[in-house]
């Protein structure tokens, strides 16, 4: 087959390279632009980017994947189909048309569950027990177009959005290859979503990441899980600065008091929450490199009755 990829982050290399080591054609690597760093001067290129040119892959990165041109272009290179993770810009109905059989997408949930760009964060922070990947042919649609097939996955109690979502990428890089397979060979008919057991899975904010501390541990928990590494979740420190927090450990009992409390408890520090407390793992204050928690809580000396989230 000749064979089109679209995708941008880390979480789709592995497809790209699943890709790649087949016996298929790649007939061009589909980007987004390089993006400027923090400090806004110097250009990166995007993981896939980078994997795809240190295999000589032509790469294409379209400021506007709408663009005409653009489309014209990737017409031109008559690809049997195109395996999409992650790429970033919406593709429309001209550009689903450009390729024989269609854009085959791997999505990190069980469709129709967590349609949207976060599903793996909104999964974990819902407390799903279980998982997976989706794929599916692209429609005009946010991810509603018809299935072609769906793998699971089992969340661990200790899960972050980054393991779950390294765990899925690795698993589902063959797995989208075979989908694409069967696909094009016609052992695969894609069939129409459930219009039952729809979610979704909007991009995490600033806001999302914050630590509301009076609702329960295990809530507590999800949340912080949910958004490590990205956006990563935060706390204000009692003198009003921001310290980001790693994942935390529910206990099964000790001292209650005032949500955000924080103190030290049986060698741990532990902060308060809507039920019981929970023990810091890492944190991290502002412009500072993440820390063990009772490393910082020696040098931060803070009061007996310090609170976390009050400013």
């Amino acid at each position: 087959m000749r064979l089109i990829f679209a995708g941008t982050p880390d979480v789709a290399v592995p497809a790209l390279e699943a890709l790649i080591a087949s016996e298929h054609e790649i007939a061009a690597v589909i980007t987004q632009p390089d993006a400027r760093g923090k400090r806004g001067k110097t250009l990166h290129p995007s993981p896939v980017k980078e994997a795809a040119q240190a295999h000589g892959l032509t790469v294409l990165d379209p400021a506007d994947a709408k663009d005409p041109e653009f489309i014209a272009q990737v017409a031109a290179l008559e690809a049997d189909a195109a395996a999409v993770v992650a790429y970033g810009q919406i593709l429309r109905p001209a550009l689903l048309a450009a390729t024989a059989h269609g854009w085959v997408n791997l999505h990190f949930s069980v469709l129709p569950a967590w349609r949207g760009a976060a599903p793996v964060q909104r999964s974990l922070m819902a407390g799903d027990e279980i998982t997976g990947a989706t794929t599916f042919l692209l429609d005009k649609g946010m991810d509603t177009g018809p299935v072609i097939g769906t793998m699971t996955e089992r969340i661990r109690a200790m899960d972050t959005a980054g393991d779950l979502l390294d765990r899925l990428a690795q698993a589902g890089a063959p797995f989208l290859l075979q989908s694409i397979e069967a696909l094009v060979s016609g052992a695969a008919v894609p069939q129409a979503q459930p219009e039952d057991g729809v979610s979704h899975a909007a991009k995490l904010t600033r806001e999302d990441a914050y630590v509301v501390w009076d609702r329960p541990a295990h809530i507590v928990d999800r949340q912080i899980r949910g958004c490590t590494p990205a956006p990563g979740a935060w706390t204000t420190l009692p003198d009003g600065s921001v310290a980001k927090l790693g994942p935390v450990s529910p206990l099964a009992d000790g001292p209650t008091g005032t949500p955000g409390h924080v103190f030290e408890h049986d060698g741990r520090v532990v902060v308060a929450t809507g039920s019981t407390p929970v023990a810091l793992g890492t944190i991290a204050p502002a412009g500072k490199k993440p820390m063990a928690a009772t490393d910082w809580w020696r040098g931060a000396r803070l009061g007996e009755d310090a609170i976390l989230g009050e400013a």
